[in-house]
């Protein structure tokens, strides 16, 4: 049944023109990077710092900053897997126009997707950027800004506020993201989950508007997801070997 599942997949790749991949936390957690909502995940040990809450409060920064040194070294060390390794190959090969990802590690682009193939809906927490005029900051200067030298960082071209480049709560979404991640759904005739719940929203909204604009829908995830009624497949299956197989990656 399993082969048979994975096979189906494998002729839907094959007949699509124009795929898009879209994924969530369940194919890092693969890289061994922890679900921030899952039982014993970050949210689970830390409330999260509300956007508004950084901005205003240096006590808030610290903390912020505090947190994202001590569990740093996770993401750090993370590499692509399986399942990143079998989206690149069909990026490369011209099957997948874009990756819309929920998350924030980077490892769609260590994988060897280029950057610009990746819309991130919820940024990226490898580099840290001006909240005034958006100057990008390379981790290891605010490390020795804030673990050395026991300083916030702050821009030095501004003075503004320097913050992860992630989407925080009560922060607003990437309007040119949400755009790009709009286009791209309405331009696919196969839209592939990877890994999430699809549970937040706005973000999983994109496979519902694949499907209704006549997408084929193919949903790939450990647990069942409340579109699965939605979809043309559904695989709840690790997403590393089930992936790798369809697509012939090792």
């Amino acid at each position: 049944m399993a082969q048979d599942q994975i096979e189906a997949l494998r002729r839907m790749i094959a007949e699509a023109g124009r795929a898009v991949v879209f994924t969530g936390a369940g194919i890092s957690t693969e890289s061994g990077i922890p679900d921030f909502r899952s039982p014993g995940g970050i949210w689970t040990k830390y409330q999260p710092i509300m956007f508004q809450d950084f901005v205003a409060s240096e006590e808030m920064r610290r903390e912020a900053w505090r947190r994202k040194f001590a569990t740093d070294e996770t993401m750090r060390k993370a590499e692509p897997n399986r399942g990143h390794r079998a989206v690149e190959k069909l990026v490369r090969i011209g099957k997948v126009s874009s990756v819309i990802t929920q998350n924030i590690d980077g490892l769609h682009q260590a994988s060897g997707v280029p950057a610009e193939k990746v819309i991130e809906l919820h940024g990226n927490t490898t580099y840290a950027k001006c909240l005034d005029c958006g100057e990008r900051m390379e981790l290891d200067a605010v490390r020795q800004c804030f673990v050395v030298e026991d300083r916030l960082p702050v821009c030095e071209g501004c003075g503004g506020v320097v913050k992860t480049a992630t989407i925080s709560f009560g922060q607003a979404m990437p309007e040119q993201e949400m755009r790009r991640a709009q286009i791209e759904t309405l331009a696919c005739d196969l839209f592939i989950v990877l890994g999430s719940s699809l549970v937040v929203y706005p973000a999983a909204g994109f496979p519902i508007t694949a499907k209704r604009n006549g997408a084929r829908l193919a949903i790939i995830n450990r647990e069942p997801t409340e579109l699965d009624d939605f979809a043309d497949l559904v695989l709840n299956r690790e997403i590393g070997p089930t992936f790798g197989d369809a697509v012939g990656v090792n």
